[in-house]
């Protein structure tokens, strides 16, 4: 018999899809990634194909297979990881999507959000229910959107229809139909779930008049979802046995398994987790209160911020302002000058995430002068990151009355020096790099080895884990405070703009 001896992990963000084949030591054997188109078709709106997202999935694990020689009957079982709020509907009979996935990052159903939230006992059941803050990111206004503009153009009962988030997407082709699944951690970013009871809410339904019968099953992270059995593995049965949102994969990834351990992970946003415990914390400064991951039916819980404009706001200096070809060339850019020059710039371009929570904000720029540049601007760029993370650190401590010593970071942009450094300077904290900075798609396979028996316990996990490198703070008190100061000017006149 075939020893089984890989895990195959699979992390579709916003960007791309990422599949990697990691070994038991927690080593990326081999991995393949493959860029995913984003539509605009109005300002602020953001879609994707949702056929186009299942066949990056299928092209990465055809790649995987093909460089690595490895055959898929040495693979013991696959882990999902995924972006979370994207919302996709489709046709339980035919299988097509009857609308393109909208994206988390989307604004289009800010006017339902505030509509729901003109009865202030909308907004406080929803806080307490889901433990989130009411927003356009979640994928409840997303639903209902669809059910009013797209569905009255179908001729379709509700009763043929299945929503999901993107890892029900990719497991319902991946089983050929046969498994309408989701984990907890997924369910909790909907906006529908009752992060106590760990099922689906009544009243939210209800709220949000959405048809339970739309809905997927919820399992534990670990659980089995199914059996893959596609042509590109060679129809060999092979068990998903690992999913979770991608933060959440991040943190597991990372090995945060003790209260009080943080990560930011620094992709087209940036997200930072802390771990709670197995206590929900209420969160009073602008934070979600959300679950970490479930393992065996046992629920860890995390407090959460997520920035919504981070690495797309290199994306905006290299894409429509045309300053570099290529994301990691802002460092260089960025390190000709040794500071902004007084620029600061609020990337507000979807709005404001925590603590703000302003869907109306839009990106703005300060301090400019006749001598500001090219550098000045770059630099800002990577530090309005720096910033908008220090803010969801302090929410944190604030929420939790807790200190944090130490962030484990990764994301592409983790890799930027300057920004790291920039990081534990205006935070005041240790930033330290994970080795491994694909920790999300590290974090699903983790996961799914441990529903498979791969690896038999979080501590062996932890044994695996390590850093790269570590970032001490080196900027005075005065410079830290008045660089904050600054900051905060800058984001308060953001918000509000329309």
């Amino acid at each position: 018999m075939t020893k089984k001896e890989f895990i195959l992990s699979i992390d579709q963000g916003t960007s791309g899809t990422t599949v990697a084949i990691v070994n038991e030591y927690g080593e990326i054997v081999c991995s393949s990634y493959k860029e995913i188109h984003q539509s605009y078709p109005h300002p602020s709106w953001v879609e994707q194909d949702p056929i186009e997202i299942y066949q990056s999935v299928l092209d990465g694990i055809k790649n995987v297979i093909n460089k690595s020689k490895i055959k898929p009957d040495q693979i013991l079982s696959i882990g999902i990881t995924n972006q979370r709020e994207t919302t996709v509907i489709w046709n339980k009979n035919t299988g097509n999507p009857i609308h393109n996935a909208i994206v988390w990052e989307c604004r289009r159903t800010t006017e339902i959000c505030e509509s729901i939230s003109k009865n202030q006992n909308n907004v406080d059941q929803i806080k307490q229910i889901t433990g989130l803050s009411l927003d356009p990111y979640f994928s409840s206004s997303k639903i209902k959107w669809i059910f009013e503009n797209v569905l009255p153009k179908h001729k379709t009962e509700s009763s043929n229809l299945a929503f999901g988030t993107i890892d029900t997407w990719i497991i319902w082709n991946l089983t050929n139909g046969s498994s309408h699944v989701t984990d907890v951690t997924n369910a909790s970013r909907t906006m529908l779930f009752d992060i106590h009871q760990l099922k689906w809410s009544e009243e939210m339904l209800d709220l949000w008049q959405v048809p339970i019968e739309i809905l997927p099953e919820i399992k534990s992270c670990n659980d089995t979802f199914g059996i893959c059995n596609i042509s590109v593995l060679e129809k060999t049965p092979i068990p998903i046995t690992g999913v979770l949102g991608d933060q959440h994969a991040s943190i597991f990834g990372q090995a945060c398994f003790r209260e009080g351990q943080t990560k930011c992970t620094y992709g087209t946003g940036a997200f930072i987790l802390t771990n709670t415990g197995n206590v929900p914390i209420k969160s009073n400064y602008g934070l979600l209160s959300t679950i970490a991951w479930t393992i065996d039916h046992q629920t860890t819980y995390a407090l959460e911020g997520s920035v919504f404009s981070a690495g797309s706001a290199v994306q905006w200096l290299r894409d429509e302002m045309k300053f570099f070809n290529e994301s990691h060339e802002i460092e260089d850019l960025a390190s000709q000058e040794k500071d902004s020059g007084g620029v600061y710039i609020v990337p507000a371009f979807s709005g404001l995430g925590a603590p703000h929570w302003d869907s109306r904000a839009r990106g703005s720029m300060f301090g400019l002068t006749k001598g500001s540049n090219q550098s000045h601007i770059a630099r800002a760029v990577l530090e309005s990151i720096a910033f908008q993370c220090n803010d969801v650190f302090n929410s944190i401590e604030m929420d939790s009355n807790k200190k944090i010593i130490e962030i484990r970071v990764d994301g592409g942009a983790s890799k930027n020096n300057l920004l790291m450094q920039f990081q534990s300077n205006v935070s005041n904290r240790t930033i330290t790099r994970s080795r491994v900075l694909e920790t999300t798609v590290l974090g699903a396979a983790f996961m799914s080895g441990l529903g498979s028996g791969f690896w038999k316990s979080l501590e062996e996990i932890k044994t695996i884990w390590a850093s790269n490198e570590a970032f001490q703070p080196n900027m005075s008190v005065s410079s830290r405070n008045d660089v904050i100061e600054k900051w905060n000017k800058a984001i308060n006149q953001s918000k509000n703009w329309i």
